[in-house]
């Protein structure tokens, strides 16, 4: 459900989770959707001890979270819910805004001063077990966790959980994913009507779309552009501002492992179409199609001239519509009209949309933490109430009155992991056209179907389910991809690798560093290879041979 890689300014990270933890990382809907334990606590269900356990934690502010009044990170209704249903206190040891929770947490590892549990990225994850900060949860999750648990956490036969495996020792508990979730075209339906313009299927049909919509304006504002871009459009965190579906779109892939046909594994930055890709972006940036100060916007910046008409096509996964209400739905009307739409492709190769393995953050629990069990009760309820929910647990999805009103209170729940497979796209549009819930299967698919609903009988605020989930949405494209493996997913799914974690920081701000000015065309598109060069040299060359020794021991 949440994963997704948690996004940062844009939204946050998972909007398509809703609380069946489905969805991949990366904004939130605006709704919905080993130690040992030194304590004997019966927690082979979610928590039936009467002793009350106190885990602290840390939490993003995020600006789609809305409070009831009277409540906070201190005071709420789920944390409430929480200490009644399973025993477990919650408390945070700070709150940051979502724009620097990262950075927050950062420094956080480094004055050694952990929260009981937190949420930390891959490389954090290797460094905290090197410096001896986290527990060995082996122990832990196979006395506490329960069977319910432990299927639903190796529903991809176990891959997620060896990410968080050093040398046998269970380190972390991943935030899991579906990682077949694909990024889709989204394009104003109503310009593309009024300019009499037919659908995208190739990116020289993208081009010209976005050329038409920079020079007739349709939105009537100061200036247009073809596709909005942040200054951070490779990260995992753009939401609405990304360019990692415009590569995919020229078979290039931001920063993957992939084969290299001979045997072995190669990374994606420095492969020909990549080079391919940037010679096209620096053609749209030439052609005014891209705004010329996006390098020092952020993403709900950048995301301004969508909301307000000046950008009629945009890039996102399955939850963009979320985003994108926020120009589209006006005083209680639909006042844009979006399609979705595969991502179109530079030749008569279908695209393949790059995908991960569905987990890039883990769930660590401090070595100094005194009830480390009670972490375990949380993630044992979590999924309990994702896959047997009850009436009485709407609480930690809408709050106390466990109405659906978009406050997105599901963000507050501390520990979320979503489903590793699902299939929305095949239940979800069937369903809502023909208005028949008896063939939903899941809790989301329930609280999805049922936000349609709403839409369909007036309710113009849930507008964005519908370009989600219906029969035209974004799920909708995932069938024909999923059956066709139009995707190519990372091969290397082990910990960082000793080069990676030293140097891969480096070399993305390198790579980050020389794309932008290929971009905003400062430099010739041949800088590139100057490029790959120095991303072996600074490291690529070392880390590419460690990549393959690993791929060697796991074949």
């Amino acid at each position: 459900m949440l994963k997704s890689k948690k996004a940062l300014a844009i939204v946050s990270l998972a909007l398509t989770l809703a609380l069946t933890g489905c969805g991949s990382k990366t904004t939130p809907e605006p709704s919905s959707t080993p130690g040992t334990s030194k304590e004997p606590v019966q927690t082979t269900d979610t928590g039936s001890s009467n002793e009350v356990l106190e885990v602290s934690t840390v939490s993003p502010s995020d600006p789609y979270l809305k409070f009831d009044e009277g409540e906070s990170f201190d005071k709420n209704s789920v944390y409430d819910a929480y200490e009644k249903d399973i025993g477990v206190k919650i408390t945070n040891k700070w709150v940051a805004d979502i724009t620097q929770f990262k950075e927050k947490v950062k420094i956080t590892i480094a004055s050694d001063d952990l929260p009981d549990f937190l949420l930390v990225n891959a490389t954090q994850l290797k460094e905290l077990t090197e410096a001896d900060m986290i527990m060995d949860l082996t122990e832990l999750y196979n006395e506490h966790a329960t069977e319910e648990t432990k299927k639903f956490l190796t529903m991809d036969g176990g891959m997620q959980m060896k990410t968080a495996t050093f040398d046998g020792k269970m380190m972390g508990i991943p935030s899991s994913y579906n990682p077949f979730q694909y990024q889709t075209l989204f394009v104003r339906t109503d310009w593309l009507k009024e300019l009499n313009l037919p659908e995208p299927k190739t990116m020289d049909d993208f081009m010209k779309i976005a050329e038409t919509f920079k020079a007739k304006n349709p939105g009537g504002t100061k200036e247009a552009f073809g596709i909005a871009v942040s200054k951070n459009p490779f990260s995992n965190e753009t939401g609405v501002t990304g360019l990692k579906a415009f590569l995919n779109g020229y078979h290039a892939y931001e920063n993957i492992w992939m084969e290299d046909g001979n045997g072995g594994l190669m990374n994606s930055d420095i492969q020909p179409e990549t080079k391919q890709a940037l010679a096209a972006l620096q053609e749209w940036f030439k052609k005014g199609l891209i705004d010329p100060e996006f390098a020092v916007k952020d993403v709900e910046k950048a995301a301004e001239l969508i909301y307000d008409g000046s950008i009629g096509m945009v890039f996102g996964a399955s939850w963009t519509p979320a985003q994108l209400a926020q120009g589209a739905v006006k005083d209680g009307k639909v006042v844009q009209e979006w399609g979705a739409f595969p991502i179109p492709s530079a030749d008569n190769n279908p695209t393949l949309n790059q995908i991960g393995i569905g987990v890039d953050e883990y769930y660590v629990i401090s070595k100094k933490a005194k009830h480390p069990e009670g972490v375990i009760r949380l993630l044992n309820h979590w999924v309990q109430m994702t896959l047997n929910p009850t009436e009485d647990q709407k609480v930690y999805e809408y709050g106390k009155d466990r109405v659906e009103k978009g406050a997105n209170y599901w963000l507050l729940n501390p520990l979320r992991v979503g489903r590793q497979i699902d299939n929305n796209g095949e239940i979800l549009p069937k369903a809502i056209e023909n208005k028949d819930e008896s063939i939903l299967e899941t809790t989301d698919q329930k609280g999805r179907y049922a936000r349609a609903m709403q839409y369909l009988n007036g309710d113009a605020s849930m507008w964005w389910e519908i370009l989600i989930s219906g029969p035209k949405g974004a799920f909708s494209l995932a069938p024909e991809i999923q059956k066709n493996k139009q995707y190519l997913q990372n091969k290397f799914y082990g910990a960082p690798t000793p080069t990676m974690a030293d140097r891969q920081e480096i070399l993305t701000k390198k790579r980050d560093e020389v794309f932008f000015k290929i971009i905003m065309n400062q430099v010739s598109v041949d800088e590139f290879d100057k490029f790959v060069e120095e991303w072996k040299k600074l490291g690529g060359d070392e880390i590419t041979k460690e990549v393959n020794e690993w791929y060697k021991s796991v074949k």
